[in-house]
């Protein structure tokens, strides 16, 4: 029988609170859905057999999710999830960040190299099978164990997947290792870019409203799957043709209202919901601080150059991107951290668990040190992993060393050479000269410890009299790698000599310290099995509680409802935001708050068409309190019936700590409205015709 405190904890999930599996809907969810408002079946969202709606839903690129919104295979997706490949084929004459793009037929849009997405064909629990031959490995040495285990990996995925060559598997990890699923999957090469609209509308708000509410981003771009004249997945050709999907989603235009039933079905990446207090503590100390410093140095040298300089604002425009995103949420992180008392709680649930083991002596023998275990390693480890994350986010951010480090491993000097020359497109040298400079004094500045001061300093000190700026420019006005020029006559050149190259003597000086760090790192915070018998722990002090596993970018199900929030006393925050909010922030004087004159045009004319609510409002963003993080941008919000009705793309700032802690109260999932999305496609991109291929539900 589940305990009064983990009611009110990550172990008792609220209908609100969860990343479900699919595959266990019928047996864990579908009662509890329905009666919060769901409309539909098990079978209707996930069927092995029949088409359903995980066959709409997609991982997009490295890292969202997107859907299939046509029988044409036409996708959506974020603004954000689609800005690297927008990007990528974005020059300073058409630059469709800034300026936006839209197909008007299918001969204009665009191939987007290197861009996939997939879908899973199911899942298959294979526990037993995994557990057995890990308990076969575990008397070997580690090289046979590691080289078993790949074998049997491969036998398992032959064993599902026989001959199929457009099938892939995924050996996915579930409850600390108590339970496995062998995830197949089906990926698609050739997807090409039909439109989004600027950045003025697609970015809307920027960096300052990123993770705030109220919002007011219409964050989507259209992409569209292409395959061969059999429907299979294959590389890019003039001969392929749209794939016709097993399932695509409907749309609803008929809105929403607080409380309706609000689901989300995507791939949410990773969170720690069953950390312990002291892993906690090393997340904020030994995580987020370092990233937080690295990146703000890293950001502010980027910032200075990019707004001076065109060119390098779109080089330069998905990096900061990224960066920022996740330094902005770190520093929300350890705010919510410190604000919801969240170790605190943690603690008090760890006394609640160590006083149910010690209710039974058979538990006391299976958990009884595991806490302690977890915590010891946890607290050992800070010092080390907060040294190997400053590496990586301040010396290991020197760009200059990639193309180096690529001849260094070059096994395909075809594929090296496509690297090369990708990489240089969005590279420019005099920012990373001062990027550089500034970050080997951050690390100078924040480790201090002697065993963690790489090599290089001591060149520095020896060489250039302490100077870390002299050590810098002389990388800078030596190495060949300072263009894209330069790196193609050292690939080409039988007798050039790495080792001379001091960009490649810096990566090789500072690079002698990472091995001694993550060995000194994995000693200190092993743990042995022990998160592996606290999870176990956990479900079984559940009893018949359904608990969900921890994300890990496997397809997940969170529903709840539509609503607003109170963050504070006397603040409460309506649940949808409209057209007339982007005007009341518009700050031409700040690129973040610019709204292009055709969308202010249809706003004085409230020329809404058919998007508009039924008080004459032009919706943009909404709340509901599904549970998601990063993976699910770009989600599906469905409604009861399973129909569209928007996008998930951020979550609030009060609710930061959620990887970590579900805070019901105040986690809240803001969603572009589907309707402004169509607004924007039809009204103002003038690419109307691309809803004839939607079913629309008005």
């Amino acid at each position: 029988m589940i305990l009064a405190l983990l009611m009110a904890l990550p172990f008792g999930a609220k209908a609100d609170e969860g990343m479900w599996l699919l595959q266990l809907l019928e047996k864990m969810n579908i009662k509890d859905m329905k009666a919060a408002g769901c409309k539909l079946t098990a079978k209707q969202i996930y069927d092995v057999n029949n088409s359903s709606l995980k066959d709409a839903i997609m991982i997009f690129g490295g890292g969202c999710t997107a859907e299939v919104v046509s029988n044409q295979g036409l996708v959506l997706t974020n603004h954000h999830c689609g800005y690297g490949s927008i990007q990528k084929l974005s020059t300073t004459e058409h630059d469709y960040l800034k300026d936006g793009y839209w197909a008007m037929n299918q001969s204009q849009e665009l191939p987007a190299p290197g861009l996939t997405v997939t879908f899973i064909d199911r899942f298959i629990d294979v526990t037993d099978a995994v557990t057995e031959a890990e308990n076969k490995a575990k008397g070997m040495d580690p090289r046979a164990s590691q080289k078993f285990m790949k074998d049997f990996q491969d036998s398992l995925s032959k064993a599902y997947i026989g001959d199929d060559k457009y099938l892939g598997s995924r050996l996915a990890t579930m409850y600390e290792g108590n339970a496995y699923y062998l995830v197949i999957t089906k990926t698609f090469k050739d997807i090409r870019f039909v439109g989004a609209p600027p950045s003025s509308i697609g970015k809307f708000g920027g960096e300052t409203d990123n993770w705030e509410w109220p919002r007011h981003t219409g964050d989507f771009s259209v992409f569209r799957i292409y395959a061969d004249k059999d429907n299979n997945p294959a590389d890019y050709s003039a001969d392929n043709v749209p794939y016709t999907p097993k399932k695509f989603l409907s749309i609803s235009l008929k809105g929403y209202k607080p409380g309706d039933f609000a689901m989300v079905i995507g791939f949410p990446g990773r969170t720690s919901r069953y950390l312990t207090s002291e892993e906690i503590i090393q997340r904020r100390d030994a995580q987020n601080v370092p990233m937080i410093i690295g990146r703000t140095a890293k950001e502010d040298v980027w910032k200075s150059f990019m707004r001076k300089d065109p060119k390098i604002n779109l080089q330069y425009a998905n990096k900061f991107a990224s960066s920022s995103n996740y330094r902005k949420n770190s520093i929300g992180m350890n705010e919510s951290f410190a604000k919801l008392n969240t170790v605190e709680k943690k603690r008090q649930m760890e006394q609640e668990f160590n006083e149910w083991v010690a209710q039974d002596p058979q538990r006391q023998a299976e958990y009884g040190d595991c806490v302690a275990k977890i915590n010891e390693a946890a607290k050992k480890s800070v010092k080390p992993m907060k040294a190997l994350e400053f590496l990586m986010e301040t010396l290991n951010n020197v760009e200059i060393m990639r193309p180096a480090s690529q001849l260094a491993r070059m096994r395909n000097p075809e594929a090296a050479k496509k690297s090369i020359e990708s990489f240089y497109k969005d590279y420019n040298p005099t920012v990373d000269r001062a990027t550089t400079k500034v970050l080997l004094k951050t690390y100078k500045e924040n480790v201090t410890e002697p065993t963690y001061i790489p090599k290089v300093y001591k060149t520095i000190d020896s060489l250039y009299d302490g100077s870390i700026d002299k050590y810098v420019d002389h990388i800078f006005d030596n190495s060949v790698f300072t263009t894209l020029e330069g790196a193609m006559g050292a690939l080409n050149n039988k007798e050039f000599k790495l080792n001379e190259d001091p960009a490649f003597q810096y990566m090789s000086e500072f690079a002698t310290s990472y091995p001694k760090m993550i060995a000194e790192y994995r000693a200190a915070g092993d743990a042995g099995d022990a998160n592996k018998k606290f999870m176990k722990g956990l479900m079984e002090m559940n009893g018949n509680k359904p608990i969900y596993p921890d994300a890990n970018s496997t397809m997940r199900l969170t529903y709840g409802k539509v609503g607003g929030y109170s963050p504070k006393d006397g603040v409460d925050y309506k649940y949808y935001t409209t057209l007339e909010g982007v005007m009341q922030k518009e700050d031409p004087n700040n690129p973040e708050f610019i709204v292009p004159a055709k969308l202010k045009e249809l706003y004085e004319a409230k020329d809404f068409g058919r998007y508009a609510m039924k008080n004459g409002e032009m919706p943009t963003c909404f709340l509901t309190n599904n549970d998601i993080t990063g993976g699910n941008s770009g989600s599906d919000v469905l409604n009861a019936k399973g129909e569209l009705i928007g996008l998930a793309f951020d979550g609030n700032w009060e609710s930061l700590c959620s990887d970590i802690l579900f805070e019901p109260n105040l986690q809240r999932c803001i969603n572009v409205d589907i309707r402004y999305v169509l607004f924007i496609i039809d009204k103002f991109g003038g690419a109307g015709y691309l809803l004839n291929e939607m079913d629309i539900k008005e």
